[in-house]
């Protein structure tokens, strides 16, 4: 069982390093895309300003900062952009929560100039737009009584965000706005509400939520790196499992992505189409303020339980590996499975996924629509991108004609 979850692990790992590592090939170059890597995080700090100061108001647009404490005592980083650059601020605006994916933070809404950026683009249509920072990133590396550099602190995976941090955020939102929210989730934060609607939470407070690039099932990523992964380097994975933050610009993960990339048949120098599918609309500009901000850590415990996703083929929750320690956890031998037929059927749902995604491939995105077939017909809305992959929906120039304009149209007719 542990060798499975090493291997699974591995696979996972891969899918989400690769943006980084990509960011060589934006500029041309052949080879040598993972000493460029490996300089780029020794040379990158953490920002000493937070996310407004850093992203969103040196365009011109107003920006709050708040701290939102979990119930488990972790304190979430929280921005509020309430108006436009045009200004027209006021106390009626429908909010809308944005929550990030894997290994990044809340600043890969505005990776892009304010005109194709999702984040800007709400504030300038009218949006009151607020963007969550998960547990462990840059701004939200503080608890009540944990310091970050402990391995207690990291002792969490995407179950803490469902049972903690999404409605800690949400409450905070609704606290203040007196309104019901709009939700915007990518990738994993596509993940963690639809666990979150399952049981019932958040809705609510809810007034319809858009997922980009959802993800619920990984049966299908069948890329020749993740092929690669389920069968070697087990030995370096398993050292990698010793460290309790997952942190990708340390050298042992470094060293590990150079090993597998000295394998026959692996092109490690175009990473991105390997594992994420080919994406269509990403410039270089985009791609190096994406390398000056992001990675981001997450736990490792984290890592293992996406992984869980992968092997098991089901939405659960975190697996301790034995059936008496999740007896004591779950009461039962194995973990209860998140049930996304109970996700409300009136609840106004937009989904949309691009057919050269290999994260979330389109037969998985097909599992999650059979899981979604008695929804209510007039609440879900599904868009197919047939050019699009995983990161064309967060980095895509071309972003807000193919999606965002559809997804602020859908906003306003609930």
């Amino acid at each position: 069982m542990a060798l499975l979850h090493n291997l699974a692990v591995q696979a996972i790992f891969l899918c989400f390093l690769v943006l980084v590592v990509e960011s060589d090939r934006a500029y041309g170059s052949s080879r040598g895309s993972i000493s460029l890597a490996r300089r780029s995080f020794r040379r990158r700090a953490p920002l000493p300003v937070g996310l407004c100061e850093s992203a969103v108001s040196i365009h011109g647009y107003k920006c709050q900062e708040f701290n939102v404490r979990t119930d488990d005592g972790y304190v979430l980083s929280l921005q509020r952009i309430s108006e436009g650059r045009d200004g027209g601020g006021g106390t009626n605006k429908p909010p809308v929560l944005l929550q990030h994916g894997l290994l990044v933070d809340g600043i890969s809404w505005f990776l892009n100039s304010p005109d194709q950026s999702l984040g800007f683009i709400l504030a300038d249509s009218g949006f009151d737009v607020w963007v969550a920072n998960t547990r462990g990133t840059r701004f939200s590396r503080v608890h009540a009584t944990l310091d970050a550099s402990h391995p207690a602190y990291w002792n969490w995976s995407w179950d803490e965000l469902v049972q903690f941090d999404l409605p800690a955020t949400f409450d905070f939102v609704y606290g203040q706005t007196g309104q019901k929210l709009h939700y915007v989730g990518h990738s994993m934060g596509t993940l963690v509400a639809l666990a979150s609607f399952s049981q019932g939470k958040l809705v609510d407070k809810l007034r319809s939520a858009a997922l980009l690039s959802p993800v619920a099932y990984l049966s299908h990523m069948t890329t020749a790196l993740g092929v690669l992964a389920a069968k070697s380097f087990v030995g370096e994975i398993t050292t990698l499992m010793g460290i309790a933050e997952f942190n990708i610009k340390e050298e042992p993960v470094i060293n590990f992505l150079q090993t597998l990339c000295s394998n026959p048949g692996i092109d490690c120098y175009d990473l991105i189409t390997a594992i994420t599918g080919k994406n269509c609309c990403l410039n270089a500009s985009t791609v190096d303020v994406f390398l000056k901000n992001e990675p981001q850590s997450t736990a490792t415990k984290n890592m293992v339980h996406l992984a869980q996703t992968v092997r098991d083929g089901v939405v659960a929750k975190y697996d301790y590996g034995n059936a008496n320690f999740n007896v004591q956890h779950y009461g039962q031998p194995k973990p209860p499975i998140y049930n996304l037929a109970n996700i409300p059927k009136n609840l106004p749902l937009f989904m949309s996924y691009g057919g050269q995604d290999s994260l979330a491939d389109p037969r998985d995105v097909g599992l999650l629509m059979d899981s979604l077939k008695f929804h209510d017909g007039d609440k879900l809305t599904v868009q197919f991108v047939k050019d699009y992959a995983h990161a064309d929906f967060i980095m895509g120039v071309s972003a807000k004609d193919v999606v965002y304009n559809a997804m602020i149209a859908f906003f306003r007719r609930q």
